[in-house]
C-alpha cells in the first residue's frame, strides 16, 4: 500500500535476514523488511525489543552480523560516511556533548555534511539554520550553552539540527520522549510537512501506540529482535496484535476529533 503523502515511490532501504547481536545475545534476528521512500513508518515494541539497534543499524552505525542491507540501490556498507550523512539524519535518545556549543552552532552541524574541505556556511545555510529554528521554538535559546538547556529543549536542538541537515530519510529514536504536548505536535507537524512537501522518509521508534496512529503510515512492530505484524495502520495497529506484542488488553476505536485510531488500555487486575 503506497503512502497518500507521497510525492516519490520506490524502494529506499531493503534489508535482507538482518541478524545483529552483543556477544551472544541476539537482538536484531531475520528481520526482513522493504522500507519505501515518501512514508512515515513507526517502529513499536517493549523496552529491549531492539527498535534502537534496528535504527542505529539503518544508518550504519552498527554493521549486520547476518544478512545485509541495500540503501538507494547500493549495499550500506559500500556508502562513504560523509555520503550517507547527507542522505540519512539520526535523532538519538541521548545526546551530549563535551563543549558549550551554543544552541545555533549545534544546529548549524546539520549542514556540515554538504560543506567542502574549509568551507564556511553560506547564505542559504543561515537562511535555513534560522527558519528551522523558528519552526521548532528555539530561536529564544540561539545563544544559550545547549549543555545547560533542559532535557526537552535540548531534545528540539537535536531534532531541529537533522532537519537543518535537510536529508532525504530522517530516523528518529524516541524524539518526543521529553516533550510537553505542545512542542511533540510542534515537531510533529514539521516532520510532516517535509513528508508530503518533499518526500521526506521517517522511521521512528516510539513507545506511545496513540502518537504512532497520529504521525505515522505505517507500523512495524517488534519483539524480541523480530518483526511480528507490519502494514497500513487500520491492519495492523489491533487489540490482537498488542496483546502479543505488550501482553496487555486494549480497545481500538476511531477518533473523530483526531482523525486517526486511539488505544485505550485496561490494566491488569483492574476495571470490569
Amino acid at each position: 500500500m503506497a503512502c497518500k503523502q507521497a510525492r516519490v515511490s520506490g524502494t529506499l532501504w531493503q534489508l535482507d535476514r538482518v541478524g545483529f547481536g552483543y556477544g551472544n545475545q541476539p537482538v536484531i534476528s531475520d528481520f526482513a523488511y522493504q522500507f519505501d521512500r515518501g512514508c512515515c513508518y513507526g517502529v513499536l515494541g517493549p523496552n529491549g525489543s531492539g527498535k534502537t539497534t534496528l535504527l542505529d543499524l539503518l544508518c550504519g552505525l552498527l554493521v549486520p552480523e547476518s544478512g545485509g542491507i541495500v540503501f538507494d540501490g547500493r549495499p550500506l556498507v559500500h556508502w562513504r560516511p560523509r555520503a550517507l550523512a547527507r542522505q540519512v539524519a539520526l535523532v538519538p535518545q541521548d545526546f551530549a556533548v563535551d563543549f558549550d556549543f551554543s544552541v545555533r552552532m549545534v544546529v548549524e552541524m546539520g549542514r556540515y555534511p554538504h560543506l567542502g574541505r574549509f568551507e564556511d556556511l553560506d547564505t542559504h545555510d543561515h537562511a535555513l539554520v534560522r527558519k528551522v529554528m523558528a519552526e521548532l521554538a528555539i530561536d529564544g535559546l540561539a545563544d544559550r550553552p545547549v549543555n545547560r538547556l533542559s532535557g526537552g529543549e535540548k531534545q528540539r536542538v537535536v531534532v531541529a539540527r537533522a532537519l537543518a541537515q535537510e536529508p532525504a530519510v530522517l530516523l528518529l529514536d524516541e524524539a518526543t520522549s521529553n516533550l510537553d504536548i505542545f512542542h511533540t505536535l510542534s515537531i510533529i507537524g514539521a516532520v510532516r510537512d517535509r513528508v508530503r512537501e518533499k518526500g521526506l522518509t521517517v522511521i521512528a521508534a516510539l513507545h506511545d501506540l496513540n502518537q504512532a496512529a497520529f504521525f505515522c503510515d505505517r507500523l512495524l512492530f517488534v519483539k524480541q529482535g523480530r518483526l511480528i505484524r507490519q502494514g497500513p495502520i487500520d491492519e495492523v495497529l489491533l487489540p490482537d496484535v498488542i496483546d502479543e506484542v505488550y501482553g496487555v488488553q486494549a480497545e481500538v476505536v476511531y477518533n473523530d476529533f483526531s482523525d486517526c485510531r486511539q488505544v485505550s488500555f485496561r490494566a491488569p487486575g483492574y476495571g470490569r
